[in-house]
């Protein structure tokens, strides 16, 4: 499965040079880690965002959001956002954010 170049560009653009952030290709898309562990992600032209599981319901309930589903079984604390409620960078940035803050206070890997 091939992903959105545009949106992961605006991905790249958002987090500019953050050191701690590196990309991986993953899921047949492009993943964005934070010190290895997944913050967002681009799978076809929908972004994929780990908000956290005590995050998971007020996530879904933002425009667009509905729990990701890879492989027929919901993933809870990881959410799926369809390309056209990400039209504005503000909206972009905020879920790049809350994923990147998330994964930001995992483990290491």
């Amino acid at each position: 499965m091939a992903y959105d170049e545009g949106l992961a560009q605006r991905i790249r653009e958002h987090v500019g040079a953050e050191s701690a952030l590196t990309e991986k290709r993953m899921f047949g898309g492009l993943s964005f880690l934070v010190h290895g562990n997944m913050a967002v992600g681009v799978i076809g032209d929908e972004l994929i965002v780990r908000v956290g599981p005590d995050a998971t319901d007020a996530a879904l309930a933002r425009p667009g959001a509905r729990l990701f589903d890879f492989s027929g079984r919901p993933m809870r604390g990881w959410v799926t956002v369809t390309n056209s409620a990400l039209a504005d960078d503000t909206t972009l940035g905020a879920w790049i954010d809350h994923g990147r803050d998330f994964a930001a206070g995992l483990p290491a890997k």
